[in-house]
């Protein structure tokens, strides 16, 4: 059984909702610089002030056309431009899922890339938000993220009808490539569960309750 600071070490510590403020997002910060996450993923009005507040104690991550996936290219681009220019580590960008249902897999393919390219170093992790997809069309992804070469593939926004499952992850371990590593997002509520996300093959898991699991054991004297 992995240590609950193992388990902290692939965790982006994450507050997207819509009315988080900067008080808030200070506060996800000082916890996971507490605890040893390996980000806080936050929103994008936030980067330049959470960067300012950490420095380099903590890896600061974005998300680009989020949660829905439909901006233009060019936008998403930009936005990933900016978020780097504010001093993001890494972005979580989501794919376009009407390409998808058109079978756009090119468009899809050429839109990571642009986003890639915009990123420069920084990491580049796509969610292809699996709860709205066939098992064919995540497999196909899979192939798409991997010839655009990003750096991870996430399975989704937690916006979506449906989050991680332990499925998604052992189908992106058997179709992903290489050079790609797994995001799990979206439902992650216990370490039992967080664990054996690790042990199929996720490097990262997007939540918040890991922390809040930790600072329970904290108080409870484990």
């Amino acid at each position: 059984m992995l240590e609950i600071r193992e388990i902290l070490s692939h965790v982006d510590h994450t507050l997207l909702t819509q009315t988080a403020t900067r008080g808030e997002i200070r506060k996800l910060c000082d916890d996971a610089i507490k605890y040893g996450t390996a980000s806080v993923c936050i929103p994008a009005s936030y980067v330049a002030d959470a960067k300012r507040y950490v420095g380099n104690r903590m890896k600061v991550c974005t998300v680009i056309g989020f949660p829905n996936g439909y901006d233009t290219s060019s936008a998403k681009a930009f936005m990933a431009a900016d978020a780097v220019k504010n001093g993001a580590d890494e972005i979580d960008m989501v794919i376009n899922l009407g390409w998808v249902k058109d079978g756009k897999y090119a468009d899809i393919e050429a839109e990571i890339a642009m986003v890639k390219a915009a990123c420069g170093d920084r990491i580049l992790k796509v969610i292809i938000e699996t709860c709205f997809l066939t098992e064919s069309e995540k497999i196909r992804l899979c192939d798409v993220v991997t010839k655009a070469k990003a750096d991870y593939i996430k399975t989704s926004t937690g916006f979506g009808s449906g989050g991680a499952t332990f499925e998604d992850i052992e189908l992106f371990a058997k179709y992903i490539g290489p050079d790609v590593k797994i995001k799990a997002a979206g439902g992650i509520s216990s370490l039992d569960d967080a664990e054996k996300y690790l042990a199929l093959g996720a490097d990262r898991l997007g939540t918040s309750r890991i922390v809040r699991i930790a600072k329970e054991m904290e108080s409870q004297g484990n």
